[in-house]
């Protein structure tokens, strides 16, 4: 599971599947005029709220991050679990909006205490409200919202990454590069140990033609980063994915074709990449 995927929606669901689980601890309704000697059930002491609104915002907000997270998210029923985590954390929070009208309590406590009014909502019904609406939407919200499917994780830049095959830019023996002048070197323009000079009073013999130079327009390969998953698809033109790229991780163009490039990720493997619009390069 590649943690980099992660977006800022998931953040929010994450954090509001943290404040579900908390608030299921807290009281689930309360009264007034309540002694402090009774003790308020959480929302634990209640089966329909711990399945219809914890279990299932947990289990909704668990299901969207893994499907994030994995390279390729599994189906059941022709849905994937991202789909399924989103109607889990909507039915959660339609529930946990009806136990707010409907507070579900132990009237039998009522009667004892001598207290004959209706239950009103405890503190952890409403931060439950509270987490399910926000996990619900974060779940809708985040593949339509730009801001909310920016990496939860920075990508790390790569320190000064060279193209694909290329020699490093210059330097003491590299290829092109310029030798230092003084005392044994030869300047530029001059003959080296052992190359013909010039004959007394004669003309300058002419330079031999330097190698032409690749066009500026081709293409060199480069580092760079997805700002969303995105599929990467066969040289051979096949429909079917053969794998995901995930934001936080740096990937290789070697090819351009068109408008698609063609990517090598960290295994080896390489495709095309169909969809390159907000790609950071390195």
């Amino acid at each position: 599971m590649n943690i980099r995927s992660l977006t800022r929606g998931d953040g929010v669901v994450i954090g509001a599947a943290v404040l579900l689980f908390i608030a299921s601890f807290l009281d689930l309704y309360s009264f007034d005029n309540v002694p402090d000697s009774v003790d308020l059930p959480s929302l634990w002491g209640s089966g329909p709220v711990v399945f219809s609104v914890v279990l299932a915002g947990i289990i909704g907000a668990a299901l969207l991050v893994v499907a994030r997270g994995l390279p390729q998210v599994p189906k059941i029923a022709g849905l994937d679990l991202g789909q399924f985590g989103a109607a889990f954390t909507v039915f959660a929070a339609w529930s946990a909006l009806g136990n707010i009208f409907d507070v579900p309590g132990g009237f039998d406590n009522i009667g004892n205490n001598g207290n004959d009014g209706a239950p009103s909502p405890g503190i952890g019904m409403i931060l439950a409200l509270v987490a399910t609406l926000l996990l619900a939407a974060a779940a809708l919200a985040t593949p339509l919202v730009p801001a909310l499917k920016g990496a939860l994780i920075p990508a790390p830049r790569p320190a000064t990454p060279q193209p694909y095959g290329a020699q490093p830019p210059g330097g003491y023996g590299y290829p092109g590069a310029q030798q230092p002048g003084g005392y044994g070197h030869p300047q530029p323009g001059q003959p080296g140990p052992g190359q013909p000079g010039q004959p007394y009073g004669g003309q300058p013999q002419p330079q031999q033609a330097q190698a032409p130079q690749p066009p500026a327009g081709d293409f060199s390969p480069f580092w760079f980063a997805v700002p969303v998953p995105r599929p990467l698809f066969a040289e051979d033109g096949s429909p079917t994915p053969i794998a995901e790229l995930a934001p936080g991780t740096w990937y290789l163009a070697v090819e351009q074709r068109g408008a698609a490039l063609v990517a090598q990720t960290q295994d080896g493997r390489r495709g095309v990449l169909q969809d390159t619009s907000g790609i950071q390069r390195g």
